[in-house]
């Protein structure tokens, strides 16, 4: 079996369409800019939509290499990588998901769900325990 790695990231980076604009306009100069620039909400947004981006991509050519999924089954991930919710709501599947698992996820086995917030209840919240060995 012949894999070409920078074909199948060729054929991600395609899919995930244009990238959003950090900004519209030039830079002005100044320190005092730049740090409001970069703490702007659309910054942020660009910046989780890039770390999505890079989690989706490992994800899927580690999946193609592992042959977990071919090549062609690439297509099944087309319609989610198209959009940012799309993206922020795989990467968090597969951020939960081992690679020998994506053939199960859902693009594949079924419809993405839209993610929504999570409310906190009143009462005892789950606690992370570590266990000594």
């Amino acid at each position: 079996m012949n894999v070409h790695l920078d074909e199948i990231i060729g054929w991600i980076d395609r899919a995930f369409g244009n990238e959003p604009a950090v900004y519209d306009c030039a830079v002005p100069d100044g320190v005092e800019t730049l740090r409001s620039l970069l703490g702007d909400e659309g910054y942020q947004r660009y910046q989780r939509d890039q770390v999505n981006r890079q989690i989706i991509r490992d994800y899927l050519t580690n999946a193609v290499v592992l042959g977990i999924i071919s090549e062609g089954g690439l297509a099944a991930f087309a319609a989610p990588l198209s959009s940012e919710e799309g993206r922020s709501t795989l990467a968090l599947y597969m951020l939960m998901s081992a690679v020998e698992d994506a053939a199960a996820l859902p693009p594949v086995c079924g419809e993405l769900e839209v993610l929504k917030p999570l409310e906190p209840q009143p009462g005892d919240r789950s606690h992370i325990k570590l266990v000594p060995r």
